[in-house]
């Protein structure tokens, strides 16, 4: 059995010492524990070894400790080890599109713009429902700091899920959430970690920053 105490490690790097260890191909059969302090690093750890097909087994041993544990499989994982999903470590499903431009949406903020919060929320919810019109290019919108608000509640929600459900992926940061305690409140998007995001910028073709 392998350990990996992640305790006091900021994101991503948990998921990089997993991506890591899987790297290295040599642990098949083995097991692998995870130790995490917080429920950001729960969400981001659990996601990535999910998405290389492992079962995860939770345990939560304390305020500040939780212990993921996975067995790999004895032939290996299905990319050969490797760690990483094609065409990158991402561990949310980066949906190749047999199609032009993948544009990214990059919403840092609950509001668009700056001078007036009220007039800012009202245009979010504006922008949001004409992202559509960008029609199959619009690929993925990613959420971070403030603009994980968007996701726990608002007229800008429903805006977001009809988004999804038209086939728009939506990338919610995990310790932004967890900054805000909205962890437990998110309705729509895919928890997940700062290595996901760059995975997906560098994937993108084009890049909208709200």
């Amino acid at each position: 059995m392998s350990v990996l105490d992640c305790r006091g490690m900021p994101c991503p790097q948990p998921v990089v010492r997993c991506r890591d260890w899987l790297k290295e191909g040599k642990h098949a059969g083995e097991m692998l524990e995870v130790l995490v302090d917080n429920s950001a690093a729960v969400e981001n750890v659990g996601n990535f070894l999910r998405g290389r097909g492992l079962n995860v087994d939770t345990r939560n041993e304390g305020a500040s400790l939780w212990r993921l544990s996975c067995a790999v499989p004895a032939d290996g994982l299905n990319d050969g080890g490797s760690g990483d999903a094609a065409p990158a470590a991402c561990s949310v499903s980066c949906g190749q599109a047999e199609r032009g431009a993948r544009t990214l949406v990059f919403i840092p903020s609950e509001t668009l713009g700056s001078g007036d919060d009220e007039l800012g929320a009202k245009l979010m919810v504006n922008f949001l429902g004409s992202l559509p019109e960008l029609g199959e290019d619009l690929w993925r919108i990613v959420l971070v700091n403030g603009g994980v608000k968007l996701t726990a509640g608002g007229p800008a929600l429903e805006k977001l899920k009809a988004l999804a459900e038209a086939g728009c992926s939506i990338l919610v940061c995990g310790t932004c959430l967890d900054h805000f305690g909205l962890l437990d409140k998110k309705q729509v998007g895919d928890t997940t970690n700062m290595l996901d995001i760059i995975t997906s910028m560098q994937l993108a073709d084009k890049i909208v920053r709200v």
